[in-house]
């Protein structure tokens, strides 16, 4: 089924759902207050008779917490569905190219980086943009530490990950939108630190005094209502309860200040964690995520679930009623307050790897996601063959709109380097940034815009957009040696992918010539591989001295005074450039 007409479809039958829900709540909500008005109207009409009084207030109550309850559940399910109509409404709008309220990932591009600069993977109409779908902020830097990784490792079983993920739309857009429901204002690495820097304070004897104490008190209320005792003894083991209460109330109300922010968090959390252990997956990265998140063979989810509980309890503190008889007679606040920082104490260490099972299911569905919306583009072949580094037949850019990609073949042998020329606006600098954005897709696990790729996973690195730089006092042409300093630095410890786009443009045209042959024979001299884009006709020379450098080239034809590019990657060396031509058809020169 095509992706548009799939979300479509989901979208129809979840407004539909929504409608149902929506009538519910309605209904539940009318049903209250039908409850609660019979209650008072039962209370007046028998008013007087206790024995009718206590019936009517007894069964009103249970009624109405039942339906509290029932509409708690039902709003719950209503804001499950509204996220997953805005998880297809969103599918929908970046299908037709809108991009509105994508986030660019700007904040993950920084200079000292092998590429992310250079090849559209992050900011406005980036890869990024057009990928991101996670719902965690650390989901999100999860991916985004994926792309930067230049990692390179175990490439067949992210894309089998990948593959794997990628018809499960409904599970993942259930798991996005339950991490989408996580309303706390905290982060898991909040959460960490919190728990890492706490020191209990909750003595060990109240893992049983205050099942002993709240076991007397339910005696001593059993006698006063039986007339044994009088009022005296219960108000005196009242105050006990709070005597003992007392000296941690400070401490225990921080920790709860902290505890119920994180609440939230860590019921969605467990709700991600018991998706994952549910799920039957057959891949090999899955099946290793699944197990990380196994304490002793326990399942995370329920572990994780039993301090939200334990949280959830120490908050009934909040009601007035239950903090004085609760601290008076049961010692609740020490009770749960002991219980949440014992199950601190075991699981502590485990749960900083169960986030990051969380966040990388989020960022991995991202990447599901877009192999989904991509059809028809192919999953790259890791090459046996030792001494081919790419293979690739109708390559094309991923980020270009499809009806308007011009596909190109290209094949390189390790150790080759290609340097292309070609006039201004040809397709020099497109090239380049399809191969690199192809290459990290690749090294990524995802699949790539092209009929064919076979390639041996490699490190990429660029430079094509060196800026000078005013923060750190820069020129320009120091800015480009910096970088090119930068490559030979990396490629004398790791093999390395190099594309560079018009290197040394800071400096005039001989010094240029002569600086960019020697920067390419040591290149060529280091067995790197790679890509030079350049309008110096000169460097296309190297090939006659050296066989690890073929001339490829893009031209332009001018036809009745009209310029014309068909973006085709040829065999050769560019015979026609344009700058003259273009300079007269703008009327900024004379003819």
């Amino acid at each position: 089924m095509e992706p548009h007409v799939y979300y479509q479809q989901r979208l129809d039958a979840i407004t539909l759902v929504l409608k149902s829900l929506k009538s519910r709540l309605r209904l539940l909500g009318s049903l209250r207050l039908l409850v609660f008005l019979a209650m008072g109207f039962g209370v007046y009409f028998f008013f007087g008779q206790y024995a009718y009084v206590g019936a009517t207030l007894g069964v009103g109550i249970v009624l109405f917490l039942l339906l509290v309850n029932r509409y708690s559940n039902t709003q719950n399910a209503f804001r499950f569905h509204d996220e997953l109509r805005k998880i297809n409404e969103t599918e929908l709008k970046r299908l037709q190219g809108d991009l509105t309220d994508a986030e660019t990932g700007n904040q993950y591009i920084f200079e000292e980086h092998d590429f992310n600069q250079d090849i559209d993977l992050f900011g406005h109409g980036s890869l990024f943009q057009w990928l991101d779908r996670t719902a965690l902020t650390n989901g999100q830097k999860t991916l985004a530490n994926w792309f930067n990784s230049n990692n390179i490792d175990q490439i067949e079983e992210k894309q089998a990950a990948v593959q794997e993920l990628k018809d499960w739309t409904e599970w993942r857009q259930e798991y996005t939108a339950t991490a989408a429901m996580i309303a706390s204002e905290l982060q898991t690495e909040d959460v960490l630190h919190w728990m890492q820097k706490h020191k209990p304070f909750v003595p060990k004897i109240h893992a049983w005094l205050p099942i002993v104490f709240s076991s007397i008190s339910g005696l001593a209320i059993i006698a006063l209502s039986f007339g044994i005792i009088p009022w005296i003894p219960i108000f005196i083991w009242l105050g006990l309860g709070f005597a003992i209460t007392g000296p941690y109330v400070k401490r225990i109300t921080d920790m709860y200040n902290t505890t119920s922010k994180i609440d939230d968090l860590l019921r969605q959390y467990s709700k991600l964690l018991l998706q994952i252990e549910e799920a039957k997956f057959q891949s090999v990265q899955l099946q290793k995520w699944q197990k990380e998140i196994l304490t002793d063979g326990r399942p995370a989810s329920v572990t994780l679930n039993e301090l939200s509980k334990e949280i959830d309890a120490l908050g009934n503190r909040n009601n007035l009623l239950m903090a004085f008889v609760g601290n008076g007679l049961l010692l609740w606040d020490l009770r749960y307050t002991y219980r949440i920082e014992k199950w601190m104490k075991g699981f502590n260490g485990a749960l900083e790897d169960w986030f990051e099972v969380i966040e990388r299911m989020d960022a991995m569905n991202s990447l599901a996601n877009y192999a989904f919306n991509h059809p028809n583009y192919i999953y790259p072949k890791i090459s046996e063959d030792a001494q081919l580094q790419l293979a690739a037949k109708s390559l094309g850019h991923p980020l270009l709109e499809p009806k308007k990609v011009v596909t190109n073949d290209i094949t390189l042998r390790q150790e080759d380097f290609f340097i292309i020329t070609g006039a201004n606006m040809a397709g020099k600098s497109t090239f380049l940034r399809t191969v690199a954005m192809n290459i990290v897709m690749a090294n990524s696990g995802l699949p790539v815009c092209a009929a064919s790729f076979e390639y041996r996973p490699v490190k990429l690195i660029s430079s094509m957009r060196t800026s000078d730089s005013l923060v750190n006092d820069e020129s320009y042409f120091f800015s480009e040696l910096k970088r090119l300093k930068y490559i030979v630095n990396k490629i004398e410890t790791d093999t390395y992918f190099i594309i560079l786009d018009e290197i040394l443009k800071g400096t005039n045209s001989v010094d240029k010539a002569e600086g960019s042959k020697k920067f390419v024979e040591r290149l060529v001299k280091s067995k790197s591989t790679g890509l030079i884009a350049t309008h110096d006709l000169s460097l296309c020379t190297l090939a006659d001295k050296y066989t690890e450098i073929q001339n490829h080239y893009f031209d332009a034809e001018i036809v009745n005074d009209e310029l014309f590019f068909d973006y085709r990657f040829k065999d050769g060396i560019c015979q026609n450039m344009n700058a003259s031509f273009l300079l007269r058809k703008m009327q900024i020169v004379e003819g």
